[in-house]
């Protein structure tokens, strides 16, 4: 927006539920990878393990009661997040099309910092990790649950392949979102305008 003076003027670009959604999944994600880390180093899938000091829950039964509660919240909000942004049209203004060839020319202009990034405007590349974690949250969830619950979901389980084999869906989707965070966190401090808008809502968005 422009004001009398010619001067742009912020307006909302993040409305509060978004912006309220977005950190109950942050915190939610936080404490369910920290405490992941925990019950995957009781029984290891491959060579190696977390360290203790980036774990939480302390104890392999503690680490659960983190981990479910932090699942119940996150789904509960997912699903609550999700709903809005098809309801309200905000996930078919921000996140479609999808173009991969897009996608790819974008994060190669990011690699040779030529990319420009406009708040409240997500570019290709964007809009392809968005959509992906949003996936790999829905793959962590149900996958989680076959783990939990292989007997009583033992279609789920099946889907997955079995038991084990859901245990490493489980792992590769909680990798896929930690891999999506460290990109998402490293671009919201190192872009200037993008991390603010997220507390206030407001930037000085494109028309």
């Amino acid at each position: 927006m422009v004001d009398e003076a010619g001067a742009r003027t912020p307006r909302i670009i993040h409305p509060l539920y978004i912006r309220v959604t977005h950190w109950v999944n942050a915190v939610a994600i936080f404490v369910m990878v920290l405490s992941g880390w925990r019950i995957y180093n009781a029984s290891p899938l491959f060579h190696f393990e977390f360290p203790a000091g980036f774990t939480l829950g302390g104890w392999l039964a503690g680490a659960l009661a983190w981990h479910f509660a932090a699942m119940w919240l996150l789904a509960l909000n997912g699903i609550a997040y999700l709903a809005y942004c098809v309801v309200s049209g905000h996930f078919r203004r921000r996140f479609l099309p999808i173009s991969l060839r897009r996608a790819l020319d974008d994060i190669i202009l990011a690699s040779q910092g030529r990319l420009d990034h406009a708040p409240g405007r997500y570019n290709a590349a964007q809009r392809l990790l968005y959509v992906g974690v949003i996936l790999a949250v829905i793959v962590a969830v149900l996958s989680g649950l076959a783990i939990w619950k292989p007997v009583q979901l033992q279609a789920l389980t099946a889907l997955m392949g079995g038991y084990e084999s859901a245990r490493r869906v489980h792992f590769f989707a909680m990798a896929a979102i930690v891999a999506f965070l460290i990109v998402h966190i490293g671009l919201a401090v190192a872009v200037k305008g993008v991390l603010a808008p997220m507390f206030t809502g407001r930037a000085e968005a494109p028309r």
